[in-house]
This record gives C-alpha cells, structure tokens and sequence, in this order.
C-alpha cells in the first residue's frame, strides 16, 4: 500500500492487483484512523530508504515489506494469541468477503472489491453456509411469506 494512493476524505484505496488492474476499494474510518496513527506516531520515527519514501508499512531497515514478511507476522501473531489454526493474509481477504456476504452485502460488489473477473470465483470463494442461504429465501422469496 502506497501513501499517495490512500484517498482519505473519499474513504478509498486504489489497489493494484494481478496483472496489474487497478480498482477502488473503500476503507472504513477506524481503519483510517489506526493508519493516522500508525503514520503519524510510528513510521515518522522511521529512517526510510531512498525510493521506499511512499509506502506505507516500512521494515526496520526502511524498506517496504515483502510478502514473505507479512505471512511471518501474520503467523507469528497468530502464535502470540494461542490460535491453534493455520492462516495467512489470504484468511483475512476470505473473512472480509464472507462477513459481507453473510451480512447481506450485494455479491456483485463484493466481487468488485475482490477484483474477481467472474461472479462464479465470488460465489466459490465465500463459500456461504446452508442455514445462511436457506435463511435468505426464508427472508426474501414470497413463497416463505405467510
């Protein structure tokens, strides 16, 4: 993630994704607000290197973080925790699509956010529960209305 692509009064990130395709995804205000924090309060302490002045998440060395780095963070919180499950960055992507699916979100932009081509990868990847979908026709097929 980028500084200069954080767009902080519109609540949005510019992502750039595989093959290069960007897309805005919206970001919410506490996560805007730890990320204040975390430029202001933090990484000004930083020494940063030369070329790595625009990303957000610096190593020690002042360079940005590898994705080789944020699995060893990940895993190693993880452990800090006690959580017996395996997970990754990955975890957190399939967590956000499947809480906005279950909360009710429209599938269309759920797969925008994700960046899928095809609405099948969205459907496949949140994986909803039975009782979660049997809950939405109860909800919203006129037939269940008594």
């Amino acid at each position: 993630m980028q500084l200069s692509e954080i767009f902080w009064e519109e609540g949005f990130v510019r992502i750039i994704g595989k093959g290069d395709k960007q897309r805005l995804v919206p970001i919410g205000g506490k996560a805007l607000k730890q990320l204040k924090i975390y430029i202001n309060e933090v990484r000004v302490h930083q020494t940063i290197q030369k070329g790595f002045e625009d990303f957000v998440f610096l190593n020690r060395r002042g360079k940005s973080l590898t994705r080789v780095m944020i699995f060893t963070i990940i895993k190693q919180l993880a452990e800090k925790i006690g959580l017996e499950k395996s997970i990754s960055p990955h975890t957190f992507r399939h967590s956000f699509a499947t809480h906005l699916v279950e909360g009710g979100a429209d599938l269309r932009a759920v797969q925008e956010m994700l960046g899928h081509e095809s609405i099948t990868t969205t459907e496949i990847y949140t994986h909803l529960d039975r009782s979660f979908l049997k809950q939405v026709i109860m909800d919203h097929h006129p037939w269940s209305k008594k």
